[in-house]
C-alpha cells in the first residue's frame, strides 16, 4: 500500500519543487522523491497540503466532481454580519459564475499563532476569522468570495481535505498516512450492485 505525506505548506512558498526565481518551494520542507502535489495551495496561502506518487489519488484529490471537502481557517476584515454569512453558505456570483453553496461559521476556536511576517494591524479596524468549507476550488476562490461580501482575507490557512486533517503539524513540518482515501459514492454502487 502506498502512503500520502501531509505537509504544513508554509506561508509564500511556491507549491512546486523547483523555481528559477529563488523562492522557496516544496523542496525546502519535503525531501522523497517521486511525490506530487495533488492539488494547489497559493503563494499567500498556509496550510494542509497532500503529495503523493498515486496518480489516480491526485486526480480524485483534485478533481472537483469528487466533491472532497477543504475546509479553510480564514481571517478576514471587519466583522462580518449574519446575512453576509448567509450570503457566503448560499453561494455568491463571482466573475465566472455562482458559487456552490458552502459551510459557513465563525470560528470559535482559538484562532492559528501568528504568521511569520504577521498579517498587517489596524488599531481601528477589527479581524474576525470564519471556517469555510467548500465542495470547489476555483482559483483564488476563498478570497474572491469574502471580497465579494465586502471582507477581504488577510490570512488564509487551509487545515482539512477531506478525511485528511492539518492536526499540529507546524509550519514547513509533514508526517505520512497510509493511504485510506474512503470509496465514491460510484464505487460503493457498483460494489453492491455485485454483491
Amino acid at each position: 500500500m502506498g502512503r500520502i505525506y501531509l505537509l504544513h505548506k508554509p506561508y509564500q512558498v511556491l507549491c512546486q519543487f523547483t523555481d528559477d526565481r529563488g523562492r522557496a518551494t516544496l523542496a525546502d520542507h519535503l525531501k522523497v522523491p517521486g511525490v506530487y502535489a495533488a492539488g494547489r495551495l497559493d503563494y499567500d496561502s498556509e496550510g494542509l497540503l497532500l503529495l503523493t506518487d498515486d496518480g489516480g489519488l491526485i486526480h480524485r484529490i483534485s478533481d472537483p466532481r469528487h466533491k472532497l471537502a477543504k475546509r479553510y481557517w480564514v481571517q478576514v476584515e471587519g466583522a462580518p454580519d449574519d446575512a453576509a454569512l448567509a450570503a457566503l453558505a448560499h453561494g455568491v456570483t463571482l466573475k465566472d459564475g455562482p458559487t456552490r453553496p458552502a459551510r459557513v461559521r465563525r470560528l470559535a476556536a482559538t484562532p492559528p499563532p501568528p504568521r511569520n511576517p504577521p498579517v498587517r494591524f489596524r488599531r481601528d479596524i477589527p479581524t474576525t476569522w470564519l471556517e469555510i468549507e467548500l465542495r470547489e476550488g476555483r482559483n483564488r476562490q476563498v478570497r474572491r468570495m469574502t471580497a465579494h461580501i465586502g471582507h477581504p482575507t488577510l490570512r488564509l490557512m487551509r487545515v482539512a481535505i477531506g478525511p485528511w486533517q492539518l492536526g499540529e503539524l507546524a509550519p514547513g513540518a509533514w508526517r505520512s498516512e497510509p493511504l485510506n482515501l474512503p470509496a465514491t459514492p460510484a464505487a460503493n454502487r457498483s460494489r453492491s450492485r455485485r454483491r
